[in-house]
């Protein structure tokens, strides 16, 4: 991705030249060691300490010139100084750079040069190796904390924004990440690191790069064959073309990234890479299942709807044709007969279009709450005044721990909860079942229950009550099966008012569907 011949031979020659470039700060450190070196040695001396002694004390210089400096060349420097300084100073005759012994001093000084300039060698590169490793481990920390942050964002947002922040602070440069939508390059993101200047990106200049690497991929701009007058580097984020992305590092003033930084760089982009394809393939996959989801709520609610609807139709018409043709021979009893189970059927029609109505309403998010306190009692006895007609066979108690008991809720919405709850206990229990709908304060909520003492429902169907289209028990003495969308309804009404609704079993026997609601403070 960023091996480009041209830019590696560029950054070799440079090298090259900051290698001779000397520094007055290590020039300096060379001098004061050779200086230290050789008090000692001038010590030694005159305290008749050999020669061969004064020699390991130069050796020791050069040691700590090499590992005080930057550079072979103040190593070399070193050795060499020091060899011409112990001439000078310790040889004879003394203070030139003259010597008598020649065969003696010149194997001296030529074994001193080389283990000079072997020492240096070897210290310059256990520096350059540990340096290298020094690099190496700051690089692992850096991806594994751009892994890490990126792992924890959630969407593309979060995802640019923790890469374009740790790109920044790697290299301490402005970054500049345009996402890329639809094959063109979007608004970019602008990330500044402590100290910079933000990167240029909506220059002609600048974004004729982005638009290179968009359409080329790899890298544009400035160190580059392509676009090199712009001020930022372009990098594609992923191999694909057009990339996912655009990031444009603003390159400090004489800085020329080097192969560790562009690696660094490379393995950072792909780490956004991956996390924006796994992104992606997380987003396709929950579009394919919510769509799946939608076709099988569409085909279920077509075949319930299409087999629920038949029986009190058929019982509608059948029972309308009964009073047509035969109207004069019926007696007036069984045409009230006639008359209410049309009636009956008919209501039962008009509560499934309901329902079916306000849960669409719900989950398409149609439907407009209007929450204000309203008092428990009233909302209960009005939901009691529009149950089913079989409810007259029910004895159905209310008991509400305080008339004053109030809570925040939409009064139509909680009245046909409580309708739908009590319709089911009807629905499903034997005439007489006593029925007790009860209201109390628990803290700041409050607590709705409709209890029955009914046959009860079965344990592994209370897991599944409150799912759309699912009934506990489908043998129904009027001939006709509940579409499941009661008990569906309540939950999707009672959460949209921040409660919670469940059931529990009724002991000795029975069942409990309770539900909660914000409680309301009366203010006298």
């Amino acid at each position: 991705m960023f091996g480009r011949c041209g830019a590696e031979q560029e950054t070799g020659r440079l090298r090259m030249e900051g290698a001779l470039t000397l520094s007055w700060r290590d020039m300096g450190r060379t001098a004061g060691i050779l200086c230290a070196a050789s008090l000692v040695g001038l010590l030694f001396y005159k305290a008749g300490i050999t020669e061969a002694n004064i020699v390991t004390v130069y050796l020791l210089a050069v040691l700590c010139t090499a590992l005080a400096t930057d550079g072979r060349v103040y190593g070399i420097s070193a050795a060499v100084a020091s060899v011409l300084v112990f001439n000078y100073l310790f040889t004879v005759p003394r203070f030139t750079l003259k010597f008598n012994d020649v065969s003696r001093y010149s194997v001296t000084f030529l074994v001193m040069f080389i283990a000079a300039c072997i020492t240096s060698t070897l210290t310059m590169r256990v520096k350059t190796q540990a340096r290298q490793a020094a690099r190496k481990a700051h690089r692992s920390e850096v991806l594994l904390e751009t892994s890490q942050a990126l792992q924890r964002a959630e969407g593309e947002q979060q995802i640019f924004t923790a890469a374009a922040e740790h790109l920044s602070r790697l290299l301490r440069a402005g970054v500049s990440l345009y996402p890329v939508r639809d094959g063109a390059l979007q608004p970019p993101l602008v990330c500044d690191a402590q100290g910079t200047e933000a990167a240029p990106c909506t220059t002609e200049r600048e974004l004729r790069a982005a638009r290179t690497v968009l359409r080329c991929g790899g890298q544009a701009g400035a160190r580059t064959a392509a676009c090199p007058d712009a001020e930022c580097l372009y990098l594609a984020v992923g191999a694909s073309v057009p990339p996912l992305a655009v990031a444009g590092v603003a390159l400090r003033k004489g800085h020329i990234p080097d192969d560790f930084d562009r690696n660094l760089m490379a393995a950072l982009l792909n780490e956004c890479a991956l996390a924006l394809e796994k992104e992606r393939i997380a987003r396709e996959k929950s579009d394919a299942e919510l769509q799946a989801q939608q076709e099988q709520l569409r085909a279920n609610l077509l075949r319930t709807i299409s087999h629920d609807l038949r029986t009190p139709l058929t019982s509608i018409s059948g029972n309308a044709g009964v009073l047509m043709e035969n109207s004069s021979v019926l007696d007036e009893a069984k045409k009230q007969r006639l008359y209410a189970d049309i009636y009956d059927d008919s209501m039962w029609l008009v509560q499934l279009v309901e329902n079916l109505l306000s849960i669409t309403r719900l989950e398409n998010g149609g439907l407009d709450l209007r929450i204000q306190p309203e008092l428990l009692e009233e909302v209960a006895g009005e939901a009691l005044q529009h149950l089913n007609r079989r409810s007259a066979e029910y004895p159905i108690r209310v008991d509400i721990e305080d008339d004053l008991l109030m809570a925040k809720m939409d009064s139509r919405l909680i009245t046909q909860v409580i309708i739908n709850i009590v319709n089911n206990a009807v629905k499903y229990t034997p005439p007489g079942t006593d029925i007790t709908l009860s209201a109390r304060r628990e803290g700041d909520t409050v607590r709705v229950e409709i209890a029955d003492t009914g046959p009860g429902i079965p344990q592994e169907a209370q897991g599944r009550l409150f799912q759309m289209f699912y009934t506990a028990g489908n043998d129904r003495g009027d001939g006709r099966r509940g579409l499941g969308l009661g008990l569906a309804l309540c939950k999707s009404i009672v959460e949209a008012h921040g409660g919670k609704i469940g059931m529990r079993a009724n002991e000795p026997h029975g069942s409990v569907f309770f539900f909660t609601l914000q409680a309301e403070e009366i203010k006298l």
